[in-house]
């Protein structure tokens, strides 16, 4: 198992998040969360992360890379002053040595997460200047070109058009192969048809772990 999250519970001030969940994510699966909006998906996905903290049970991960965690574009992204390549290239920090700039490889693969984006001819713009799906495949190639085992996705198809929305998930699909485990929030009929393993949330506890599409079949898309 690549993650495992035991007994976890978290609450806001206001509300219970999550009650007392239990699940295990394998290398190279995809897992599809879903649910209504403020059922735990999104804090679900900060505990595994990292972001958060359990309040109580645990979270394990079997790698010692850091996951790589790719947010809905925010308002916050919408005011840094960042290029789309400064941005990128941030998912390289991890790799670096301390205080120290980027070497050429780790430049390269921040520029071959931006083709595989569609965001070669962007990298110069800053960031602010952009759509809301631009910002958003950036912020996911942010997250490709850091390498991670562990890709954990927060909507990251909500609002793109149908050419954002395939090249994310050819991306997807190519990081699956080289066996990423892949966790992602959805409420697209398509992306969670498109996961080996759906789970559902409803009042922060899991009401459904069920399978859907075998690996063969994202492979054989990738070749066809």
């Amino acid at each position: 198992m690549m993650v495992i999250v035991s007994g976890v519970r978290y609450a806001y001030p206001s509300r219970r998040a999550l009650g007392e969940v239990s699940l295990a994510f394998e290398r190279g699966v995809h897992t599809a969360v879903t649910g209504t909006n403020g059922s735990g998906k999104s804090t679900l996905l900060a505990l595994v992360a990292g972001v958060l903290r359990p309040q109580s049970g645990s979270v394990t991960l079997t790698t010692s890379r850091r996951p790589a965690f790719v947010i809905q574009h925010t308002r916050t992204s919408e005011i840094l002053p960042c290029t789309v390549r400064q941005t990128v290239e941030m998912g390289r920090w991890p790799h670096r040595s301390w205080l120290l700039p980027l070497g050429p490889r780790n430049r390269r693969i921040a520029r071959d997460a931006m083709e595989r984006l569609g965001i070669s001819d962007l990298a110069d713009r800053q960031l602010a200047g952009l759509s809301g799906g631009q910002r958003q495949r950036a912020l996911i190639a942010q997250g490709l070109a850091q390498e991670s085992d562990i890709l954990i996705l927060d909507e990251p198809t909500a609002g793109l058009d149908t050419a954002a929305h395939r090249l994310i998930r050819l991306a997807v699909d190519e990081e699956l192969l080289r066996g990423v485990t892949v966790i992602e929030s959805s409420h697209s009929p398509e992306d969670i048809e498109r996961a080996d393993r759906v789970v559902t949330l409803e009042g922060g506890l899991v009401i459904s772990d069920t399978g859907s599409v075998p690996r063969p079949a994202i492979s054989a898309t990738l070749t066809s």
